[in-house]
Parts: structure tokens; sequence; C-alpha cells
């Protein structure tokens, strides 16, 4: 079974995933900041319950996974996977996560909410995904009994989430935009449009590889529908300019060349930063997307994108690694997946 982050969806060229996010608390629990070891462990359960109550109504399957069991290793990949945020991680004591299988779906139990119900989908794909949690949000509410209230919509421990407690997010790949120099004041009149423009890991992380976080910042005084129709007509504007800016920028010679080198490294590296991937990375994205590299596809860029990351790499080896030993085993991953014998050359200038 094909995880989200392996496939490339709708606008693959600029979109690499889409988030929704709906953060719930149980109307029969303080929040979690003031919740005690045995209120937490209460909430968990109910919530896995509950889960399991639904399990028959639902196509999908899902597993439980009790965080503080989890070796740091193992909990940083889940980050890198961006199935779980930074600071559910830093203290992982009565907290409980629920996976799908697919990893499309991810319920994080006692973060800053009850829960945080996610649900990912590859490319641009913010209605479908909204569906899905819509539907497991229905289904729980009825078993679990979210706080709600008739002026301030669901009530969190963020004043910034009350209302429709959504987050609707896109990643989006702009080297072109980046390269401009103009993602700072992108930022600036984004958020007076109540858009958050963020790095790979959302808030407070920086971009890796020219990928951006394009989230809606607004969740009080306006429906699901309104914000993700915000989204999806600011997001379709900036994929226009990024398009039009790459057109541009790939008709230097420079760029063709950096575009091809950075394939040549890619394949033939013997050691490979986690810095250093990204850089390349994003400029081999940038050639598949203006057609200058025709053999690599959105669906292997993702993938790598995700599963070389430093803690996930690591546990795909079998446990921690030290960073030249990460460094050789992304060589290593990276060439043997870009690597076709049978392909001729992939860059046409």
């Amino acid at each position: 079974m094909k995880k989200w982050y392996e496939k490339s969806g709708a606008e693959g060229d600029a979109v690499i995933s889409t988030r929704i996010r709906l953060a719930r608390n149980l109307r029969t629990h303080p929040f979690p900041g003031k919740l005690n070891p045995a209120g937490r462990a209460a909430v968990e359960q109910m919530v896995k319950e509950a889960v399991l109550a639904c399990v028959q109504t639902l196509p999908e399957q899902f597993h439980f996974v009790e965080m503080d069991q989890l070796s740091q290793t193992e909990a940083v990949s889940l980050v890198e996977r961006h199935l779980v945020s930074p600071e559910f991680i830093a203290d992982r004591r009565g907290r409980g996560l629920i996976l799908t299988d697919d990893e499309s779906i991810s319920i994080m139990i006692n973060e800053e909410d009850h829960l945080r119900i996610q649900v990912m989908r590859e490319g641009f794909g913010l209605k479908e995904a909204f569906r899905t949690a819509d539907r497991l949000d229905s289904l729980l509410n009825s078993r679990l009994e979210f706080a709600f209230d008739e002026r301030l919509g669901y009530l969190t421990q963020c004043p910034t989430n009350l209302g429709t407690g959504m987050r609707a997010s896109l990643m989006l790949h702009l080297p072109a935009l980046q390269e401009s120099g103009m993602m700072s004041r992108y930022g600036t009149n984004l958020t007076k449009l109540g858009i958050a423009l963020r790095g790979l890991y959302g808030e407070g992380s920086k971009p890796a590889g020219a990928v951006y976080q394009l989230s809606n910042q607004v969740t009080l005084g306006l429906s699901e529908q309104e914000a993700i129709a915000n989204l999806e007509s600011i997001a379709m504007q900036i994929i226009a300019q990024e398009r039009s800016a790459r057109s541009a920028m790939v008709k230097s010679l420079e760029m063709q060349d950096a575009i091809s080198r950075s394939l040549g490294i890619l394949r033939s590296a013997k050691l490979l930063s986690n810095e250093e991937f990204m850089k390349l990375i994003s400029n081999v994205r940038l050639g598949v997307s203006t057609g200058l590299i025709r053999t690599v596809r959105y669906d292997t860029v993702n993938q790598l994108m995700v599963e070389v990351q430093p803690a996930t790499v690591s546990l795909a080896s079998g446990g921690q690694l030290a960073a030249g030993e990460r460094d050789a085993v992304r060589a290593k991953i990276v060439s043997q997946r870009l690597t076709r014998k049978e392909d001729p050359d992939d860059v046409s200038v």
C-alpha cells in the first residue's frame, strides 16, 4: 500500500501535498494542559474506544501507537513524515497516536488539544481531504461529544483555533519565487489576508529545498468551506506566479547547468548531507517541472524527500546512525532511485 508521500497528485509540479487538521476537545474533560496523568490516560482510552467503534463504518485500517514507548529516532521520524507536530514529541508522556496503514490519517491524542485529526493527500486536494476529515470528525463527535459553543464554535486551548478549529495547508515547492528573493514580502502580504507562509515543518521551521507550507490563519467567523476556497484561490495565484518565474529562470544556461549537475551529483555521490540533498533534489524537481529532466517522476522525488530525512533513514537502517553513516546510506538510496542505466540523457537544453 502506497503512502501519501510516495505519490504525486493534482498540480504536482508545485503542490507536493495537502493537509487538513482539526483541533477538538472533549466536553467532559479539562484541556490537556490541565490534565493529570490519570486524566490523560482516560482521554486516550476514550478516543481509542471511539475509533475502534467507528472502524466498521470506515474503509481505513487504524492502529494505535503509545508515544512514550517509542525511541527518539522513531518519534522524530514521525515528524519527518509529517504525521505529528514537533511539539507532540517534545514530551511524549500520556500521548498517543492513531494512524492508518497508508499514513494518510493520523490522530494525535493529548497534544495541545485532546485530539488533532489530520488528513494528508498527495498534490492539490483540499476538498477531498476535508471530506475525509469531516466524516471522521462527525463519527467521533457522535461518541465523544466535542466541546462546542454556539458563538465561539469549537473550543480549543489556543484562542487562535476557536471557531472551526481547522487548519488547511498545502506543501508547495517554490524554487523560482525563492530565488527571486521575494518570499519574505509574500509572507508579509499573505498575513494581511489571513494566510500563513511557513517552513517545511510548519510554525517556527525554516524552508528546506524551497518547500513551504501555505495555510489559513483565520478559524473564527467563517466556515470551513470559505476558508478552503480562500486558500485555494490564493494558492493558485502563487502557483501561477511560480510557473511564470520558472519559465524565465530556466532559460538561463547557468540554471540549466545547475539542474544537470544536481542530478549528476545525486546519482554519483558517496556521501550526502541532508542539507545538500534538499538543495540538489529541489533543483532536480525544478528540472522535472520544466521538462529539462524527463525520466525522473514527481512521486520518486516526493518519496525521497521524506525517506532520506535523518531519523527516517536511520530507522530504515535498523537504528541510530552517526552523521557520517547517515550520509553514506542516504547517498546510496538516492543513487539507486535516480539511476536508470537504460535511460538516455536526462537533461535536454
